[in-house]
């Protein structure tokens, strides 16, 4: 049966092996009881043997084998045991005692006798006088009623005190417990007592040192939920600025429409409708994408991509909007440039990259992408001619909705800061630099994928 209970599962690992303990030293104690009662037992038939056979002597020729009384009273020990004995010559003749009573063979001889089992010893002794019937041999048994008593009593006596140990045990252990989830109790009360916007770190003092990894790990999963409702409200935030003017632009091209008699006017105010709603559709998608790539907003993922085969799809789709403006779209690449990391947001990296590089390429312009596998790293550049970026603005570029001074290309100023995104959540950085051809050159380096 499953412990839900921490004390008490903690306890069980104390008590029961202690218990287990305790139940081997019982089984020992008994063996030692038993070896003890043995032992006592064996002395009483000695000294009783003894004390019978010291007491015969030659009398006018005669074995006198009187039993004196010292010889049966010292095994009155109140169990009631009964005694038997008998005494003969060393040619086997009875001089006194139970005729039928067995001889013992052994030291530790056991054997039953009148429906009881007796524990007998026999002793020899030399009778002075006595001639061919010395040494005589003297019998003695005894019922186990005292001896199985001493052994009771022994094991008893050390069944209760291991009982008594594997108590008190139990006792300090619970104490222990008490004592030492007392920090664990606290953490609880603590967080319990916090509203749920309240996401400082929870300090508890006097924890031990096994419990400071939870206080941190708890720490640390607030901390990422921080991140995630900052991420949220920025992403609010993003969203109403960046949706307000699309939003009041198709609000008014939509009235125009509606005011409009003339069918070719009409026309041109529909297409400016439909250019506007496209443009929202693309700043609603890059604000969620942003949204994505932003830390702890989604599980980590780590795929095997392909840098060249993602950037040669991309150019594929990309490929319509480049004839339409004549722009010379290419991709300059050597074979496979594999990376770890998310394939979605690696490849709507890309889009962003080469959707910047067209957007601001004048017409019949030329727009490179390049891949390459250098010193350990895959290697991504877009290069365009168009008019570049200064260099005093490029330390801004990365930031959300920042748009260079004088660019007359509406654009959300959402794919740099997506590119940031994307490429440090992969473990790479992004940088700016001068084209070839005076525009704007941007290299993103990843690690490259180990050969698996």
């Amino acid at each position: 049966m499953r412990i839900n209970s921490l004390r008490l599962q903690l306890l069980a690992w104390v008590v029961l092996p202690l218990a287990g303990l305790a139940t081997i030293n019982l089984w020992t104690s008994h063996r030692n009881a038993l070896a003890t009662a043995d032992l006592v037992t064996d002395r009483m038939l000695l000294g009783s043997a003894r004390t019978i056979a010291e007491q015969i002597a030659m009398t006018d020729g005669v074995l006198d084998a009187s039993i004196p009384p010292a010889a049966i009273e010292m095994f009155d020990t109140g169990d009631r045991d009964s005694v038997y004995y008998h005494v003969k010559t060393s040619k086997g003749r009875l001089l006194t005692g139970y005729p039928d009573l067995p001889e013992a063979k052994n030291p530790d001889t056991e054997a039953a006798y009148r429906d009881h089992w007796l524990r007998l010893l026999t002793f020899s002794h030399a009778v002075v006088g006595a001639g061919d019937d010395s040494p005589i041999s003297v019998t003695v048994g005894v019922t186990l009623a005292g001896h199985d008593a001493m052994v009771r009593r022994l094991w008893f006596g050390a069944f209760a005190q291991q009982l008594a140990l594997v108590a008190i045990a139990g006792l300090f252990v619970l104490l222990g417990l008490h004592r030492g989830l007392a920090p664990l109790i606290r953490l609880r009360d603590a967080v319990r007592s916090r509203s749920r916007s309240d996401l400082d770190p929870v300090e508890v003092s006097g924890a031990q040192s096994e419990i400071r990894p939870l206080i941190d790990a708890l720490n640390a999963y607030m901390e990422r939920v921080r991140a995630q409702m900052a991420a949220q409200r920025r992403f609010i935030a993003n969203a109403a600025h960046q949706l307000r003017t699309p939003l009041a632009l198709l609000s008014t091209q939509a009235s125009y429409a509606l005011r409009e008699t003339v069918p070719d006017a009409r026309r041109e105010a529909l297409v400016a409708l439909q250019a506007s709603s496209g443009k929202l559709a693309r700043l609603a998608e890059q604000l969620l994408t942003l949204s994505r790539a932003e830390p702890g907003s989604r599980r980590p993922r780590a795929d095997r991509i392909d840098m060249t085969e993602a950037a040669r799809h991309v150019l594929e789709m990309q490929a319509p909007a480049a004839i339409a403006r004549n722009i010379d779209l290419g991709l300059d690449e050597a074979g496979p440039v594999p990376v770890i990391g998310d394939g979605t947001m690696l490849r709507e990296m890309i889009v962003n990259l080469v959707d910047n590089a067209l957007r601001y390429s004048p017409v019949g312009g030329r727009v490179t992408v390049s891949l390459a596998a250098i010193d350990g790293e895959a290697v991504l550049a877009v290069a365009d001619n168009g008019p570049g970026i200064p260099a005093h603005d490029r330390a801004h570029v990365f930031g959300r909705v920042y748009r260079v001074a004088g660019s007359s290309e509406q654009g959300s100023g959402l794919g740099l800061a997506i590119v940031r995104e994307v490429v440090e959540n992969a473990g790479g950085h992004v940088t700016l630099a001068d084209g070839a051809a005076r525009g704007l050159m941007v290299e993103v380096r990843l690690p490259l994928a180990a050969d698996s």
